[in-house]
C-alpha cells in the first residue's frame, strides 16, 4: 500500500486529507513532530512525503535536511496557500499543490511524482547493482592477475581467501588444503576468535564435508578431525564467534579439476548470500584451480630435475673413476704388449704376431674411448683446461692430414686438403681443435667405402652469409660477425635427415650395418660440439643417405687489435 506522510498541524486540512486519501486507498499518516518524523524515516520510509507550509512548529530546513540524509530519494510535495514559498522548502521540494487545489489534481500530482520516485528508486538500484558488478570484477581482475603472479600453493590459496574477503565481505572461510605435501592443513580466516568447542565442531564439520564430495568412494587422502592441523587468521580476536555461526548463511565448494583434488573451502557469512555472491564465489574457487595445478607441476618439475642432476653428478663420477681404473691395467697391457711384439721376450711366429697386433690394435681403441670417456666428464664437470694462443688454422689441418693420411690410403681413400690462403688468425687451443677436426676425418674414413675421396676445406665467412641447415638453425643464432669455417666432405653412407640433430647426442650410433660395424663410443661428436662451444663457436651438418656427409665447424676470428701476424 502507498504510504503518505502528512507534515501538518492543521486539523481542518488534516481531516480533508485523510478522506479522501484513505478514500483512494492510500496510507496515510500524519504528524508535526520532527523525532518522530525521523523515526518514521527510519523504520519504515514513506513513498511521498507532503509538507504543509502553514505550519510553524516545524522547522522545514531542518527536517528536510535529516529526510534527505536518510532517504536521498525522498519525494516531497509543499502544500502552500499563496504565491509565496519559503526557499528552503523550494531547494527540497519535488512538486507544490495548493489548498484550493482540486482532489483529482491532488492525486494526479501524487501519482506523477510517484512514478519519478519509482523511476529514481529502479535507477539508484542499478546504480547500485552496477557498483556491485564492477567492483567484484575488479576483486576478480585482482585476484586473477596475484594467482598469475605466483607458483606458491600457499600463497594461492591466500590470495583465493583474500578476493573472497573483498568480493563478498565474509565471516569465516574453511579452507581445506593438500597443497603442503605433507599433512592437510584447515586454514581459518575469521572476522573473530573461534572457541576450542567451535573449532572442534568446525574440524568435524569439514572431514564430513570432505568424505561427502565422494559420495561413498574412497577419498585421495584419508583424514580425521583430531589429527587435523589448524591454522588461524583472525581479524578481530577481542570478540568470539559463538555456536551461532552455524546459522550463518553458507557456500562450499570443492578446490578441483578432473584428478587434480587440492582441497575444499567452506564460507560463511551473517547475512544472506545473493546470487552474484554465489557466481562470484565459485568463480574464483575456481579460477585458483590451474594456477595451482601449474604450481604442482612446476614442484614435480623442480624435484625431478634436482633428481636427474643428482644421477647426472652420479653417472660423471662413476665415468671418472671407472676411466681411470681402466686406464692403469690398460698401459700395462699395451706396454707388455709392444714388448712381445718388439721381440725382447723372444721370437714370435706369424700366427702370435697376428694376434698379438690384433690385441694392440683392440687396446689401442678401447684407449680412446676411455679418453672420450674422461674428456666428456671433464666438459661437464667444467674441468677441461684450454690453453688459448693466437694461431692459424692451417697448422691443424696440416697436422690431421698428415696424421690420418696413411689411414686413408690403407682403405684406398683419397684424403685432399682445400684450404684458402691467408685466413685470419683465430684464438683457440690448437690441441683442442686437432681432437676436433682428427674426430671429423677418422669418422669420414670410417664411414666412406673403398675408392671415395675426403676434402677438408678451410674458408673465411661471415655469419650472415653462413648456410645452414634447418635442424640446427635455433642453435646458430649467436653466430655473429666473421669465423674461419673448415669443412670435412666424405663420400660415405651418409645420416637420414631426421638423425641429424641426434648425431650430436651422447653415446649416439646411427642406426646401420656400417655404424654398427665400426663401433666407437659415440662421444666424438658431442665432446667436438662442446669444445667449440668453448671456443665460442659452432658445429653442424649436411647429409644425404648413400650420397655423403660435410661436417662443418667456425671458430671466430680474432679481434684485428689482439692479433699479430
Amino acid at each position: 500500500m502507498i504510504k503518505i506522510l502528512f507534515v501538518s498541524d492543521r486539523q481542518k486540512k488534516i481531516n480533508e486529507f485523510a478522506g479522501f486519501f484513505n478514500k483512494n486507498t492510500y496510507e496515510f499518516i500524519v504528524s508535526a513532530d520532527e523525532t518522530y518524523i525521523c523515526d518514521i524515516m527510519e523504520v519504515d520510509t514513506p513513498d511521498i512525503i507532503i509538507e504543509d507550509a502553514n505550519t510553524k512548529s516545524v522547522d522545514f530546513k531542518t527536517l528536510n535536511k535529516k529526510i534527505k540524509s536518510i532517504y536521498e530519494n525522498a519525494v516531497i510535495l509543499v502544500l502552500t496557500s499563496g504565491n509565496v514559498v519559503e526557499k528552503e522548502l523550494v531547494k527540497y521540494s519535488n512538486a507544490f499543490i495548493t489548498d484550493d487545489m482540486p482532489q483529482n489534481l491532488v492525486l494526479s500530482t501524487v501519482t506523477m511524482n510517484l512514478r519519478t520516485k519509482n523511476s529514481l528508486d529502479m535507477l539508484a538500484n542499478s546504480n547500485k547493482d552496477l557498483a556491485d558488478s564492477l567492483y567484484r570484477l575488479n576483486a576478480l581482475y585482482t585476484t586473477s592477475s596475484k594467482f598469475a603472479g605466483t607458483l606458491d600453493k600457499t600463497k594461492l590459496l591466500d590470495y583465493m581467501v583474500e578476493g573472497l574477503d573483498k568480493a563478498l565481505s565474509f565471516s569465516l572461510t574453511c579452507t581445506l588444503s593438500f597443497c603442503s605435501g605433507e599433512k592437510p592443513v584447515l586454514m581459518l580466516n575469521s572476522l573473530y576468535d573461534i572457541s576450542d568447542e567451535l573449532l572442534t565442531a568446525i574440524k568435524l564439520r569439514t572431514v564430513l564435508n570432505y568424505k561427502s564430495i565422494f559420495e561413498g568412494k574412497k577419498p585421495p587422502y584419508e583424514i580425521n578431525a583430531e589429527n587435523l592441523k589448524v591454522v588461524k587468521n583472525i581479524k578481530y580476536p577481542a570478540s568470539k564467534f559463538t555456536f551461532t555461526l552455524f546459522q550463518y548463511d553458507n557456500m562450499f565448494t570443492p578446490i578441483s579439476l578432473g584428478n587434480n583434488f587440492f582441497g575444499c573451502i567452506e564460507i560463511f557469512k551473517e547475512t544472506p548470500f545473493s546470487s552474484e555472491d554465489a557466481t562470484c564465489f565459485q568463480t574464483i574457487a575456481q579460477q585458483v584451480i590451474l594456477p595451482l595445478k601449474s604450481a604442482s607441476l612446476y614442484q614435480e618439475l623442480k624435484e625431478t630435475n634436482h633428481k636427474l642432476e643428482k644421477l647426472e653428478r652420479l653417472k660423471s663420477e662413476f665415468i671418472s673413476i671407472v676411466s681411470h681404473e681402466l686406464r692403469t691395467p690398460l698401459t700395462s697391457i699395451k706396454n707388455s704388449l709392444d714388448i712381445l711384439l718388439s721381440g725382447r721376450c723372444g721370437e714370435i711366429t706369424a700366427a702370435a704376431d697376428k694376434f698379438i697386433s690384433m690385441a694392440k690394435r683392440n687396446a689401442q681403441r678401447l684407449s680412446g674411448i676411455i679418453n672420450d670417456l674422461l674428456d666428456i666428464s671433464k666438459i661437464e664437470a667444467g674441468k677441461m683446461d684450454f690453453n688459448f694462443k693466437e694461431m692459424n688454422i692451417h697448422s691443424v689441418i696440416d697436422y690431421v692430414k698428415s696424421t690420418l693420411n696413411e689411414v686413408a690410403k690403407n682403405k684406398n681413400i683419397s684424403l685432399l686438403t682445400e684450404e684458402t690462403e691467408n685466413l685470419p688468425l683465430i684464438k683457440a687451443d690448437s690441441q683442442r681443435l686437432e681432437q676436433v677436426l682428427t674426430n671429423l676425418v677418422s669418422n669420414a674414413i670410417k664411414f666412406t667405402p673403398e675408392g671415395k675421396k675426403i676434402i677438408i676445406k678451410s674458408s673465411l665467412a661471415d655469419a650472415r652469409d653462413i648456410k645452414i641447415n634447418e635442424n640446427f638453425k635455433s642453435s646458430m643464432r649467436k653466430l655473429e660477425g666473421e669465423y674461419v669455417m673448415v669443412s670435412v666432405i666424405d663420400e660415405g653412407i651418409g645420416i637420414e635427415e631426421k638423425n641429424l640433430l641426434h648425431a650430436f647426442d651422447k653415446f649416439a650410433q646411427i642406426e646401420n650395418s656400417l655404424s654398427r660395424k665400426a663401433g666407437g663410443s659415440g662421444l666424438g661428436l658431442p665432446i667436438a660440439k662442446q669444445l667449440l662451444e668453448a671456443h665460442e663457436g659452432a658445429i653442424w651438418c649436411d647429409s644425404e643417405i648413400n650420397k655423403g656427409s660435410k661436417f662443418y665447424f667456425v671458430v671466430p676470428v680474432c679481434p684485428k687489435a689482439l692479433c699479430t701476424k
